[in-house]
């Protein structure tokens, strides 16, 4: 036999080593995106309920114990609706737009760290990585509205175009501060430095720019009170107006994904991701028994929670005043704290 034909030792080790660690890696994706459409289902449920009780309202009662069913009852509603497609839309553009938006947010998903140990890609450069990848996602949104022939999609991709440009430099500067002290763009890293720093957080010494990427993150997503490209009282639902059926879920899966991103960028940055505070776990030292994913999940959903109780609670701005609040408040506010930040690295 010819030995150039014979597998040596080492490399055939190698491959058993690379096999092993790409079916790891697709295991993982698997368990992502079943918790993900989990989430989904479940956040409306939530919000439902949440928003239900804040009003004086059961919310879904009848599907399942307590509504518990009510979101498999929507999705496979969904599923079976009619897919109506406008006669004068550009049905290439059309059908392409909301994979676009939803893969943007689903794409995303693979670099947020749930926990010491599980995530999928460990970039170093995590944090930029996801604005690059939400920027995309506005492709999906601006396409869905011109492809439509609509004026109200069309008016909604334009507000949500400006608005998420807008938005986007407060959230980016907000996190500068973040990106300073812990001196890398690696979302593990970020979690690690916070739990090394003195309040075991960043939500205490970034507190402004804490709130300045809260009111962006909810921008961000289109939510109350920021809602205008979906505002039901003027532009019957803004850039996906014309959808229906399977292409409206992907629309409505990629905003709860959304969601669900910017709130798990709150919690790594700002709130320790799956670390607690040491002076916490100090005093309470049975709590590191309690697995990181745990505290990772509480961070988030609060965060989600927020997203509700401000729609319950607070009415939608006028365009002027959210493009106003955007570029003459927020963003010369995280200016400053950019400026101070560094400099208190610089003394410190």
């Amino acid at each position: 036999m010819n030995s150039a034909n014979i597998i040596s030792p080492e490399l055939l080790d190698g491959l058993i080593r690379f096999g092993i660690n790409v079916l790891i890696i697709i295991l993982k994706i698997v368990v992502v995106l079943a918790v993900g459409l989990l989430h989904v289902a479940y956040a409306t449920y939530f919000e439902r309920k949440v928003i239900g009780h804040m009003q004086v309202r059961l919310g879904p009662m009848r599907v399942g114990p307590h509504g518990l069913l009510q979101p498999f009852a929507d999705g496979l509603k969904l599923f079976f609706k009619e897919d109506i497609i406008p006669a004068q839309a550009d049905k290439a553009m059309f059908y392409l737009a909301p994979v676009i938006f939803m893969a943007a947010a689903m794409v995303n998903l693979s670099v947020i760290p749930y926990s010491e140990n599980f995530v999928i890609a460990d970039l170093n450069i995590g944090l930029l990585f996801i604005f690059a990848i939400a920027g995309i996602g506005v492709y999906g949104i601006f396409l869905a509205g011109w492809a439509s022939n609509s004026k109200y999609a069309f008016i909604g991709a334009l507000r949500s175009s400006a608005q998420v440009l807008s938005y986007e430099i407060a959230m980016g500067l907000s996190l500068v501060g973040v990106m300073i002290m812990a001196g890398s763009l690696s979302l593990s890293e970020i979690v690690k430095a916070q739990h090394e720093s003195l309040f075991g957080m960043y939500a205490i010494p970034q507190i402004v720019a804490f709130v300045i990427f809260s009111i962006a993150a909810v921008a961000e997503t289109n939510r109350t009170p920021f809602d205008l490209p979906e505002a039901e009282s003027e532009l019957v639902a803004g850039y996906f107006t014309e959808y229906s059926g399977f292409r409206f879920a992907l629309f409505f899966l990629g905003e709860y994904i959304a969601m669900f991103i910017m709130a798990s960028i709150a919690a790594v940055c700002f709130l320790g991701g799956w670390t607690l505070p040491w002076y916490i776990t100090k005093v309470l030292p049975f709590l590191n028994l309690v697995p990181g994913v745990v505290w990772y999940l509480i961070k988030v959903y609060a965060f989600i929670f927020f997203y509700y109780w401000i729609r319950a609670t607070v009415p939608r701005y006028r365009y002027d005043q959210l493009m106003k609040i955007g570029w003459k408040i927020l963003i010369p506010i995280a200016l400053a704290n950019i400026v101070i930040t560094a400099l208190v690295k610089l003394i410190l």
